[in-house]
């Protein structure tokens, strides 16, 4: 079989991968609103549908990150293109919540193997140039499925969310075959060193926790905003369609504009100065975002975006600064904490959401803030 050569086919490869698997995550959130009438239940059981998705990923996430480095990439991929193929499809003809519930945890507990693996397995193979411009692609992707999976069930398959996992379905199948098929040959893994710091190690240590706390703090907070926002915006007065509030998602657009110049912001004034103006803008968006218009809700959605990727990007980008080896068990961990900020996000936001609506939900997030704005005071005093 012919292998990919040059850099813009596998960055086609990469990003179309990426983009389909991160995606699925997100078709039930526009469409909440419609699952909780259909199968009768709650918003925060409801909501489970996409917290179950998060909740998987990070169970699963260290495990695949110590088979990336055991085994071919190919064998992994079909591991988690098959499963995650199989969970779609269960999920699209799934008869009542707690199988659609089932399908969607399982779901998340494979997806690792073609997002985390696949950037293990491209940092192990491609040069320093290439791996830069090719991991471009995969953080554009990321930012891309999420807008993507709400739009393909909230807008392009409104009134009809089930077709939305039919579609993701024979995505995620053919691009992994496509993967499997196309890839180029990776060398053996390296073998590790015993100096190299392991898990615990970077969460004892405060250089390297710093950024995965910030990053734990800022995804609670964008995960549980944009969670109950369809239930915010069916609501008096607003009473908005399931399509407008799927192209309200839109907002995401400023993660992708906002990556590279949060990169160049964070080299010249350091981390500290940008993550407090992350928390900056959250906070003006919480704020923003009770006031009953629905322009200042589209205003505090793009701030709200603004405040997480500026967050997101700088830790990050901190995180990588700091780890002189273990640049795979330090990413795994990264992504692992993220989304388990996702997850207790949403957990915590539905128990808020059912009492007093908005208002807690809102309330919670600023609570939250402590979190970066900890870590930015800290990082300014010790660059100081």
């Amino acid at each position: 079989m012919r292998r990919i050569q040059g850099h813009l086919p596998l960055q086609a490869l990469v990003f179309g991968l990426v983009a389909a698997t991160i995606s699925a995550i997100y078709f039930t959130q526009p469409v909440l609103p419609e699952i909780s009438r259909e199968f009768g239940a709650s918003p925060p059981v409801a909501s489970l549908s996409v917290s179950l998705v998060i909740l998987g990923i990070t169970l699963a996430c260290l495990p695949f990150g110590i088979l990336a480095d055991r085994w071919a990439v190919r064998s992994i991929i079909a591991l988690g293109g098959g499963a995650t193929t199989l969970c779609l499809v269960l999920a699209a003809l799934s008869p009542n919540l707690t199988v659609l519930l089932m399908a969607r945890l399982v779901q998340g507990l494979f997806m690792p193997a073609l997002t985390s693996c696949l950037a293990a397995y491209l940092a192990r193979t491609l040069p320093p140039a290439g791996l830069r411009v090719v991991m471009g692609s995969y953080v554009a992707a990321t930012v891309v499925g999420g807008l993507m999976g709400r739009l393909i069930s909230g807008f392009f398959l409104a009134g009809h969310w089930r077709a939305s996992f039919w579609l993701g379905a024979f995505l995620v199948l053919g691009l992994s075959l496509a993967a499997m098929a196309w890839l180029p040959s990776q060398g053996p893994p390296p073998a590790r060193q015993k100096s190299e710091p392991g898990y615990f190690t970077m969460l004892r240590s405060m250089p390297t926790l710093a950024p995965y706390v910030s990053t734990f703090g800022s995804m609670f907070i964008f995960a549980a905003v944009f969670n109950y926002t369809p239930y915010y915006l069916t609501a008096p007065p607003f009473s908005a369609s399931t399509t407008l509030i799927s192209l309200v998602y839109l907002t995401y657009l400023t993660g992708v504009i906002l990556g590279p110049l949060v990169g160049r912001l964070f080299g010249r004034i350091g981390a500290g100065p940008v993550l407090l103006m992350g928390v900056g803008l959250y906070a003006a968006a919480l704020v923003l975002s009770r006031i009953s218009s629905l322009t200042m809700v589209i205003i505090s959605l793009v701030l709200v975006c603004a405040g997480h990727f500026t967050i997101h990007a700088t830790s990050q980008g901190l995180l990588n600064v700091r780890l002189s080896s273990s640049h795979g068990r330090g990413n795994s961990l990264y992504v692992l904490v993220y989304y388990l900020g996702g997850w207790a996000g949403i957990t915590a936001a539905g128990a808020l959401w059912s009492r007093w609506a908005w208002s807690g939900v809102s309330a919670l997030g600023l609570a939250m803030l402590v979190l970066p704005g900890a870590i930015g005071l800290l990082e300014i005093k010790n660059r100081g």
